[in-house]
C-alpha cells in the first residue's frame, strides 16, 4: 500500500503546475467576460407635471370699529290738497256751560316776603377816647368769689368778658368769649357788671363803645 502512494501517477505535485496555469486561464476568461458586460443603469428622471400652487400669507390688519350715529329720519313728503276740495267744518262740543254774569274769584296775591332788616350796631369798636375803668383791675379782682367746683377741680385761668360801655359808663350785655368752666365764666360776668367806667367819646360826645375785660382766676397756695 505504501508503495502505491509513491506511484508517480498519484503524486499531485506533478500536476501542480498544470492546475495553476489552468486556474489562471479560467480567471482571465472570467475577468474578460465581465468587462464586456454593460453595467450602466440609466437614471430615471421623475418630472412633475402641472403648476405648483403657491400659498401666500396675508397679514390681517385689525381695524377699529367706529360708532356712527344713526341717520336722521327722512322728512315726510307733503301731500298736496286740490283747491276744489271743500274742508268740512269740525264742530266742537263743550259740555261745560259758562256763565258770563258770574263773578270770577281771583287767586289771592302772593305774600310779600318781609324784608329782614339787619340791626345796625349802635356802638363803636374804636373811638377817639376809649372808656376808662374808674377803679383798678386789681380792686375788681378782689370782688371775685372763687366757685367751689373750680376749687375742687383745681381750675385756674383767664376768662375774657366782652360788653358795651354806654354813654353813662355802665356795663351792658356782658358775655364770655373765652371761658374755663367750673362756674368761673358765670362769676366773671357777675364781676364785670360791677365795673364802673368813664364813657368813651367821639368828637367830644359820649358814645357806646365795645370793651373787653380779662378776669383772672388763681387758687391761693
Amino acid at each position: 500500500m505504501y508503495s502505491d502512494m509513491k506511484n508517480p501517477k498519484y503524486d499531485l505535485r506533478t500536476y501542480y503546475r498544470i492546475f495553476w496555469e489552468l486556474g489562471l486561464v479560467i480567471s482571465l476568461l472570467i475577468f474578460i467576460g465581465l468587462t464586456k458586460i454593460d453595467f450602466d443603469i440609466k437614471k430615471s428622471e421623475v418630472t412633475f407635471k402641472g403648476e405648483q400652487e403657491v400659498v401666500e400669507m396675508e397679514e390681517v390688519v385689525q381695524t377699529e370699529q367706529q360708532n356712527r350715529p344713526p341717520p336722521p329720519p327722512r322728512p315726510q313728503v307733503p301731500v298736496g290738497v286740490p283747491n276744489d276740495e271743500i274742508i268740512e267744518d269740525v264742530e266742537i262740543n263743550i259740555d261745560a256751560e259758562i256763565d258770563l254774569e258770574e263773578s270770577l274769584e281771583m287767586p289771592p296775591p302772593p305774600q310779600e316776603e318781609e324784608a329782614v332788616e339787619e340791626e345796625e350796631e349802635d356802638f363803636f369798636v374804636s373811638v377817639e377816647k376809649m372808656p376808662k375803668m374808674k377803679s383798678s383791675l386789681a380792686e375788681l379782682q378782689k370782688k371775685i368769689i372763687y366757685p367751689d367746683r373750680a376749687q375742687k377741680a383745681g381750675i385756674e385761668g383767664r376768662v375774657i368778658v366782652q360788653f358795651v360801655v354806654n354813654e353813662k359808663g355802665e356795663v351792658e350785655d356782658p358775655r364770655v368769649i373765652r371761658g374755663i368752666g367750673g362756674g368761673c365764666d358765670e362769676e366773671a360776668v357777675r364781676v364785670a357788671k360791677l365795673a364802673k367806667f368813664e364813657p368813651g367819646e367821639q368828637r367830644g360826645v359820649p358814645v357806646r363803645v365795645q370793651f373787653t375785660l380779662p378776669i383772672m382766676f388763681m387758687l391761693r397756695k
